[in-house]
């Protein structure tokens, strides 16, 4: 069959331009689902806040227009995801799962879910963009396999970003006059929406487990050398899980979120000096990097979680 490149001469330099290419449409589609995340996020919350009145505030913060800051907040992640090697990618993916599984263990469902799903976005990015790396690796196809899935995921992302911004502009009209189909739907089962995000998050960070793990230990060549770099990261993972249980139990807040995201890439950071390649140090700052923008990208929503968690704590004070 005609293959992208098949009728053009083995070019070092074009190869090279090939793999830039795979890794910016890999790149695309994880910023594409983090949108599609945050999107319907906000849609949940703003249904919250338009049912309470106390929480006008949060409501007409979310509805504000800012019609460039979606575009460029999805250019940046894209190129921060392309950017990121697979290694740190994985180590990424690997960190928030253990995080996630600990969290919800420890303080089970309810507010902090919503905010849990703020602070997966980069990891879900990488996420993605490693379980594509694995599952389209070899593939004869690969670029055309993912520009459709790059096409595929951001018509997905438009049409969650047009549905967040009806429901902003038209929910409370709507689901008084029982006028708009979409806006019923959401008044009898938008309460569904974090279960449907939780479902599609374990299923997607399942697949980008299995590919993380197996992303890393390609590079190992014996099991002596793959013990050498496991037995630290397990340690660091596990200290990291214990330091951020206890940050959450005493604050909660923007302020605690860029706090946490700062310990855990210099944990990581630490870890790579020992363990790692200097490519894998660069790479941690772009994640950084990566971890802030989401943060600062999604202020609003992650402080209408953060009031949500706070109220829950007061209501489940006695006196």
């Amino acid at each position: 069959m005609f293959s992208l490149g098949s009728w053009l001469p083995a070019l070092p330099g074009l190869a090279w331009g090939w793999a830039l290419l795979d890794a910016l449409l890999q790149g695309l589609v994880g910023a594409c689902a983090v949108s599609v995340l945050c999107s319907l996020l906000k849609v949940y919350l703003y249904i919250q806040c338009a049912n309470n009145p106390e929480r006008q505030a949060e409501k007409e913060a979310m509805a504000a227009r800012r019609p460039l800051l979606e575009p460029l907040h999805v250019l940046v992640l894209t190129a921060a995801l392309a950017l990121v090697g697979s290694r740190v990618a994985a180590l990424v993916v690997l960190e928030f799962s253990l995080r996630a599984v600990s969290t919800i263990l420890s303080l089970g469902k309810g507010a902090h879910s919503s905010q849990l799903y703020l602070l997966c976005q980069y990891s879900l990015g990488c996420g993605v963009s490693c379980g594509l790396s694995f599952l389209l690796e070899g593939a004869p196809h690969r670029t055309w396999n993912l520009a459709l899935a790059a096409g595929l995921a951001g018509l997905l992302a438009l049409h969650a970003r047009r549905l967040a911004r009806h429901v902003c502009a038209l929910y409370e009209l709507h689901s008084r006059q029982r006028y708009c189909g979409v806006c019923i739907l959401l008044l009898a089962a938008g309460h569904g929406i974090p279960r449907l995000l939780r479902n599609a998050l374990a299923i997607t960070f399942a697949v980008a487990d299995l590919a993380a793990v197996e992303l890393i230990n390609r590079d190992f060549l014996s099991t002596g050398e793959a013990m050498r770099f496991w037995t630290p990261l397990t340690i660091c993972y596990t200290l990291l899980v214990v330091y951020m249980q206890e940050e959450s139990r005493q604050s909660t807040g923007r302020g605690s979120a860029f706090r946490t995201v700062v310990v855990r890439m210099g944990g990581l950071f630490i870890l790579l000096l020992t363990v790692g390649r200097w490519t894998d140090i660069l790479h941690v700052f772009v994640s950084l990097l990566g971890e802030l923008w989401c943060l600062l990208r999604s202020g609003v929503l992650l402080e209408s979680c953060c009031r949500q968690v706070r109220g829950g704590h007061r209501r489940a004070t006695p006196g």
